[in-house]
């Protein structure tokens, strides 16, 4: 399976996507710091056997704002799909994240995982996560979560209490948080979004 990454604002990101028996989709999607964004996708599992991997990742900071999107659509039996999805919003950012998981009254044996997590770097920073279930079948693993937090000071006094400064301290504490996502990322872009958590600070 061919893992195709997507920079937002810079890459046309598929938004329907329909998948027959035995597909296979894999995509990555970068929000970085800048210019408000939006990711929308409406992903169809409508073969047997089709499965379908999102993962993704933002990064916001001042005034920017971020819309994710994901429609999960189980049409048929015997599909899987998993959905992971982190961000940072820093400065005065607006994120929201919406994933619907729908699995139709015939879907039966579908597998389908959802999860959004998010860290409030600043005071000012606001994230609102909708996740959603919404299952017909009866014979189904299914599974949707959200966090939203704040970076643990516990580990940064750790951290500082070892020398490290409070700035470095917080970086890797976002590199630690963003790794599941970003270890999916070709080594350059990765690089590029760690060097970007420097304008996340505030």
């Amino acid at each position: 399976m061919e893992r195709k990454v997507y920079i937002a604002g810079r890459d046309d990101i598929p938004r329907n996507i329909a998948l027959g028996a035995g597909e296979e989709l894999d995509v990555v999607f970068v929000v970085l710091p800048g210019a408000d964004c939006s990711v929308l996708m409406d992903v169809d599992l409508c073969g047997a056997g089709a499965s379908a991997h999102i993962s993704g990742l933002y990064l916001a900071n001042a005034s920017q704002k971020v819309d994710i999107r994901i429609e999960m659509k189980h049409s048929v039996p015997e599909c899987s799909s998993r959905q992971l999805v982190k961000g940072i919003a820093s400065g005065n950012s607006r994120a929201k994240f919406y994933g619907r998981i729908l699995v139709a009254q015939d879907a039966q044996k579908t597998k389908a995982y959802q999860e959004n997590h998010n860290i409030l770097a600043s005071e000012g920073a606001r994230v609102e996560t909708k996740p959603q279930l919404e299952i017909y079948a009866d014979d189904v693993e299914c599974s949707h979560g959200a966090t939203i937090g704040r970076l643990n000071e516990d580990e940064q006094f750790y951290m500082r209490s070892r020398g490290i400064p409070a700035q470095e301290a917080r970086v890797l504490q976002m590199i630690s948080f963003l790794a599941p996502v970003a270890g999916l990322l070709p080594e350059d872009l990765a690089a590029k979004v760690y060097e970007s958590l420097a304008q996340c600070q505030d």
